[in-house]
């Protein structure tokens, strides 16, 4: 019996919904209100009023109109990962007793937590909003859209009879289009970029619709992984993929424990005088087949495997081991630079191991210059990076703010850290001598850090040119490939001989103050 009144109720449901709640029936309402309260008067309209919600609940409307009763996104209005789950397996199961074909496609906003820590999660709600009705406006009705992530939409074709590979990539390139829209933002206009990775519903490597989902998200994965705005389909080599990333994580840790990953050091010279005023410390790995891996391919890994620290404790210790050589040698080097990301910066010890190994060596603090990126102001740094920074500043540790005019660091937050000196990144130096522009920017940088007595140090110098200019504008020190290139230390020795010698012939470069 109680099968027969479910099924019963599944049929009025089916036969009564579309007429309930159609758009004719709501055209209907205000005069059936009143012919209700015309014909049997204030007790006849209570009677409707309560009745028809418990009509509507009875017969699934407000099912029909919430995704089947799932949570919705309170940006953006769109179903949220269960919701979306649900919709796919409808369409697993259709395509599965059919010849029809689907396809998922997991859209991820490239830059989204960067643009919400500039701009605010008002700002991110808005742009969210903005991606996910551009991206709804190239899809049918029927497809399903969803918000699975912070920055992460997820879109389910609806079973369709043509959907080939060649179809698949053309709607994710409109699709890419769509939700890389300039979005008008409190008067400034943001530029986004988007990756996407999909998986046609006939190359899905399980049986389920969790496979599926994972399919196409480990597609989106391979095209993050080479760079912003990739697309990528699934195909079944994406696994071997995954395993070559896991070797080289594998591998990576296993350099930097045989010491296989060791610091190499890139000049740094003085406008002024044209004499060395430090180096930088930069991660290289000498593979013995391989030999150099780019730190673009190994960094990764090793940030992946949670070796950062111990990278960090690599590269400081290489560092003063090369200021006590060059102290030996009777060579000045004022100081060398060693970068800390983020993850080391968030060590609570880093400050205490820093002191010791300073101790160890028997060496002055300001000999170490602690490089910070400017992008670690502007995310919010919480309190163990804040506690951190200070203790190595009032250490007596120079603090240098790398990659300057990237990442919008306040002039507040420039005078809370202490910093000493900031790097101009290469973006503003190249090709600076010959673009007018460039040429402002550098010099509105240049002004305020001297209003602010900070040094300065543009990177990326590659050029005579690039040189003179910076020399004359005013900026302090210069460092690039024009100057000397990252060498091992034991290059290093020669590199000075040979450029002190060059200095004798040097004639002074006058300097123009911005």
């Amino acid at each position: 019996m109680m099968n027969t009144g479910s099924g019963l109720l599944a049929r009025l449901r089916k036969i009564l919904a579309p007429a309930l709640f159609g758009p004719p029936m709501l055209a209907f309402l205000p005069a059936l209100s009143l012919a209700t309260y015309w014909l049997g008067g204030e007790v006849a309209l209570l009677a409707v009023a309560l009745g028809l919600p418990v009509l509507i609940v009875a017969t699934g409307g407000f099912a029909r109109f919430g995704g089947n009763g799932m949570p919705h996104d309170s940006v953006t209005g769109m179903v949220l990962r269960d919701g979306f789950e649900k919709a796919a397996e409808q369409v697993f199961e259709e395509c599965s007793a059919s010849n029809l074909r689907a396809a998922i496609f997991v859209i991820e906003l490239d830059d989204y937590r960067a643009l919400t820590d500039r701009h605010g999660q008002e700002a991110g709600d808005r742009i969210m909003q903005h991606c996910g009705s551009q991206i709804t406006s190239v899809l049918r009705e029927g497809d399903t859209v969803a918000r699975i992530g912070d920055s992460r939409f997820g879109v389910c074709l609806s079973p369709t009879l043509q959907l080939d590979l060649e179809l698949c990539i053309q709607l994710a390139g409109r699709m890419q289009a769509a939700a890389e829209e300039p979005v008008p933002l409190d008067g400034t206009t943001v530029y986004l970029s988007s990756s996407i990775g999909f998986c046609q519903r006939h190359r899905a490597p399980g049986n389920t619709t969790t496979d599926w989902i994972s399919a196409a998200t480990a597609a989106l994965a391979e095209a993050r992984s080479n760079g912003p705005g990739g697309i990528r389909a699934f195909s079944t080599d994406l696994p071997s993929r995954g395993n070559t990333r896991s070797n080289l994580r594998e591998e990576a840790a296993d350099a930097l424990e045989a010491g296989h990953i060791q610091a190499w050091f890139q000049p740094q010279i003085c406008t002024d005088t044209g004499r060395i005023s430090g180096f930088e410390a930069l991660a290289r790995w000498s593979h013995p087949v391989q030999g150099l891996v780019p730190p673009s391919t190994f960094l990764p890994a090793l940030e992946e495997a949670g070796l950062m620290d111990r990278l960090s404790q690599v590269m400081l210790y290489n560092a003063l081991v090369a200021i006590k050589a060059w102290d030996e040698a009777g060579v000045h080097v004022p100081s060398v630079g060693v970068n800390f990301a983020t993850q080391e910066l968030r060590n609570p010890g880093l400050a205490a191991r820093v002191k010791w190994e300073l101790e160890r060596f028997d060496l002055a603090p300001e000999r170490l210059c602690v490089e910070i990126l400017e992008t670690v102001m502007t995310d919010q740094p919480d309190d163990t990076i804040t506690r951190n920074i200070t203790a190595l500043s009032e250490m007596g540790c120079r603090i240098d703010l790398d990659d300057f005019g990237t990442g919008h660091a306040s002039i507040a937050a420039v005078r809370r850290f202490s910093i000493s000196r900031i790097k101009i990144d290469r973006s503003f130096v190249m090709k600076a001598d010959q673009d007018p522009e460039q040429q402002k920017l550098i010099s509105a940088v240049l002004s305020m850090a001297e209003r602010l007595d900070l040094e300065t140090l543009a990177e990326g110098v590659e050029t005579t040119g690039e040189h003179a200019l910076l020399a004359q504008l005013g900026c302090g020190h210069v460092q690039g490939f024009g100057i000397g290139r990252p060498m091992p230390f034991d290059q290093t020795l020669d590199w000075i001989t040979a450029h002190q010698a060059k200095l004798q012939d040097t004639p002074a470069i006058g300097r123009q103050r911005p």
